[in-house]
């Protein structure tokens, strides 16, 4: 089957796992083909870029996909990951501002990509990594605990995908500021994972601890205790965290049911 003559997303596919796929893409682009898969990418060409300091939006985008792993997901993802800044942009305070461009871009990817014929599943993954796509910026900043784990419940299994299009997304010459981007990057894997492991210690604990039961009922140690943290270890693997007033409540309880 000749390349014209395949489906619409089977040919945006094969010029995306192109070995090198930088030239595959600009060969698309230079000679139109890619105007009647992604009408919307030629106009990146025309869209400055004062931030990644390539002459228009259309080569940091080619540049970031030729970055990204071989995973035809996470290049979708980079290739539309820009896809609105034609859209959104303004002028502002004497610079150019891109406002929302992720959250439009992400409507515009599910969009496109549905006119194309790609599946429900591949569209949510890719238009999702497009949304959250910006979620990095800041993070040097000095991000909390729990804003690491609101990104990563929000990326969900698409975890390691939007990292990989993170890495993917720094396109600059500067050798310093590239490195300290991918440090940056190593620390927030580095603390999602430690954070993990301490949300499933945490998991493994009874809500309160020996002292704080004996304290509350007026016991002391013993085998009595030992029952009464077992039964409140599958009481938080079976309902989770409780209110304390309610926990309490049926603490009691059952040590008045243990002990009657």
């Amino acid at each position: 089957m000749s390349a014209t003559e395949l489906a619409p997303a089977e040919r945006l596919n094969e010029i995306l796992m192109a070995d090198d796929v930088a030239a595959s893409l600009w060969v698309a682009i230079d000679s139109g083909r890619i105007d009647a898969l992604v009408p919307e990418l030629p106009a990146l060409r025309m869209e400055q870029d004062p931030i990644h300091r390539h002459k228009d939006v259309l080569s940091h985008t080619v540049a970031v996909v030729a970055k990204t792993p071989a995973d035809l997901v996470v290049r979708l993802a980079a290739l539309f990951h820009d896809i609105a800044k034609p859209k959104t942009r303004s002028f502002e305070h004497g610079g150019v501002t891109f406002r929302h461009h992720e959250v439009v871009g992400g409507r515009m990817t599910s969009k496109r990509m549905a006119a194309l014929g790609y599946d429900e599943s591949v569209t949510d993954q890719v238009a999702e990594l497009v949304r959250l796509s910006g979620r990095f910026k800041g993070y040097a900043d000095g991000w909390s605990d729990a804003a690491v784990r609101r990104y990563a419940r929000d990326a969900g299994p698409l975890l390691g995908r939007l990292n990989a299009l993170v890495r993917s997304d720094c396109t600059t010459r500067n050798r310093a500021k590239a490195g300290a981007l991918q440090e940056s990057i190593d620390d927030l894997e580095r603390r999602i994972a430690e954070l993990a492991e301490e949300d499933r210690r945490n998991a493994e604990r009874p809500q309160i601890d020996g002292d704080a039961v004996m304290a509350h009922l007026g016991i002391g140690p013993g085998r009595e205790v030992g029952q009464i943290m077992s039964w409140l270890l599958e009481l938080k693997r079976s309902e989770g965290e409780l209110p304390e007033a309610e926990l309490l409540a049926r603490l009691e309880a059952y040590h008045a049911k243990l002990v009657g």
